[in-house]
C-alpha cells in the first residue's frame, strides 16, 4: 500500500511540474506576441525553447507512468494575471521572475525530499535552467543598453581598485567609534581616571581589532568559497549540457545590448577556453570576478590594523594626562578624527568630503555625549565617580 501511495503522490508531482512548465511557455509566448523590443523578443524565444524541453521531460515521465496530462483550463487566467501586472514591463518581468524562483525552490525541495532516481535525473537537468531563467528575467527588468553595460564594468573596476581602501576606512571608523564610546563612558564613570580609562581603552582596542580581523577573514573566505562553488556547478553543467551553457552566456551578452550574432560569436570564442568561459559565466551570474575577490589574509590584516589605528586615537591623550583635561583633549582629538575618517569615505563613495566628514563628526559627538552621560550615571550609582 505504501508503494502504491508513493506512486500516486509521485504521479501528481509530475503532473504539477508539467503544468508549471505549460504556464511558463504560455506566459513567454504571450509576451512574445506583444513585446516589440528585438533583444527581449529573442530572449523570450530562447526561454520558450528551454521550457519546451522541460515540458517534454515531464511528458515522457507521464507516459512512462501511464498518467494523463492535467487540465490547462485555468492557465489562461493565471497567464493573463501575470502579463497584466501593473507597473510596466519591469513589473511584469519581476512577477515572472518570482514565479521562476518559486519553481526553483519547489524543484529543489522535491530533489531533497523525494527519493526517486528518475525524478532526480530530471530535476538535476531542469533546476540549473530555471535558476538561469530567474537571473535573465532580473536583467530584463532593466532596459538593455550600452550605458548600463558600461556602468556595470565601472562598478566592478571601482570594487577591485577601491576594495582595500574601503576596508581600511571601515576598520578605522569601527575602531574609532567603538573605543571613543568606551573611553567616553569610562571617563564619565571615573571622572577621567587615567589608568582605568587606559586599561579599558586598550582592552577594547585589542578586542575590536581581533574581532574585525576575524570577521574580515571569514567574510573574504566565504565570498571566495561561494565563487569556487559557482565555478564547480557551472563546470558540471558545461560538461553535461555544453550547448545550454553557451546559450545562457549568449543571452547575458544580448541583455547588455550585444546583437545576437555577435553574442553567439563571442560565446563560441570564450568556449574555446573552458576556464575562461566558466569565469565569464560566473561573473555574469554573480556580478563578481576572481580579480575582485579579496584575499582572506590581506582582509584580516587590513581590518585588524585599521581598527587598531582608529581605536588608538581616543586612548592616546590618556598616556599623558587624565582627569577633566584628558577627557576634553580626547574628545577634541576624537571628533577631529571622526571628521577626517568621514571625509576619507568620499574616496569610495560619491558624497562630498565635507558633508561626509560633518555627518560622522555629529554622529561621534552624539555618541560621546550619550556614553559620557551613561558613564556619569553609572559612576554615581556605583560610587566609582568618587574614587
Amino acid at each position: 500500500m505504501a508503494q502504491a501511495g508513493q506512486e500516486i503522490d509521485l504521479g501528481k508531482i509530475v503532473q504539477d511540474n508539467w503544468l508549471s512548465e505549460m504556464q511558463c511557455i504560455g506566459t513567454y509566448s504571450r509576451l512574445l506576441q506583444t513585446d516589440g523590443h528585438a533583444v527581449r523578443r529573442n530572449v523570450l524565444r530562447r526561454l520558450v525553447q528551454t521550457e519546451t524541453k522541460h515540458l517534454r521531460i515531464w511528458e515522457t515521465m507521464l507516459n512512462e507512468k501511464g498518467l494523463p496530462k492535467p487540465s490547462t483550463a485555468d492557465l489562461p487566467k493565471v497567464i493573463d494575471g501575470l502579463v497584466a501586472t501593473e507597473g510596466g514591463p519591469a513589473a511584469v518581468f519581476k512577477a515572472i521572475e518570482d514565479e521562476e524562483r518559486r519553481d526553483v525552490a519547489e524543484y529543489t525541495r522535491q530533489l531533497r525530499e523525494i527519493k526517486d532516481d528518475r525524478l532526480a535525473v530530471a530535476l538535476r537537468e531542469i533546476i540549473p535552467d530555471e535558476h538561469a531563467h530567474a537571473l535573465i528575467l532580473r536583467r530584463l527588468q532593466t532596459q538593455p543598453d550600452a550605458r548600463s553595460a558600461l556602468d556595470r564594468v565601472m562598478r566592478r573596476q571601482r570594487q577591485g581598485a577601491g576594495g582595500w581602501i574601503g576596508d581600511a576606512v571601515y576598520g578605522v571608523n569601527d575602531g574609532l567609534g567603538a573605543i571613543f564610546g568606551i573611553v567616553s563612558g569610562v571617563s564619565g564613570a571615573t571622572l577621567g581616571e587615567k589608568n582605568v580609562v587606559l586599561l579599558a581603552g586598550l582592552a577594547g582596542m585589542i578586542a575590536s581589532a581581533l574581532s574585525m580581523g576575524a570577521g574580515a577573514y571569514l567574510a573574504a573566505k566565504s565570498e571566495r568559497e561561494l565563487y569556487d562553488a559557482e565555478l564547480f556547478y557551472e563546470r558540471a553543467e558545461l560538461k553535461s549540457h555544453p550547448q545550454d551553457a553557451k546559450e545562457e552566456m549568449s543571452l547575458f551578452y544580448q541583455l547588455k545590448g550585444v546583437p545576437e550574432a555577435e553574442a553567439d560569436s563571442i560565446t563560441e570564442s570564450l568556449a574555446q577556453d573552458e576556464e575562461q568561459f566558466l569565469k565569464s559565466l560566473a561573473a555574469e551570474k554573480m556580478n563578481l570576478t576572481e580579480d575582485a575577490l579579496s584575499n582572506p589574509i590581506t582582509s584580516a590584516l587590513i581590518g585588524s590594523t585599521s581598527t587598531a589605528v582608529g581605536a588608538f586615537v581616543p586612548i592616546l591623550p590618556f598616556f599623558f594626562i587624565g582627569g577633566t583635561a584628558g577627557v576634553i583633549i580626547a574628545a577634541v582629538v576624537s571628533l577631529i578624527a571622526h571628521f577626517l575618517v568621514g571625509a576619507a569615505k568620499s574616496l569610495v563613495t560619491v558624497r562630498s568630503w565635507w558633508a561626509s566628514g560633518l555627518e560622522m563628526t555629529l554622529v561621534g559627538a552624539l555618541e560621546g555625549v550619550i556614553t559620557y552621560g551613561i558613564g556619569l550615571a553609572l559612576g554615581h550609582f556605583t560610587g566609582l565617580g568618587g574614587t
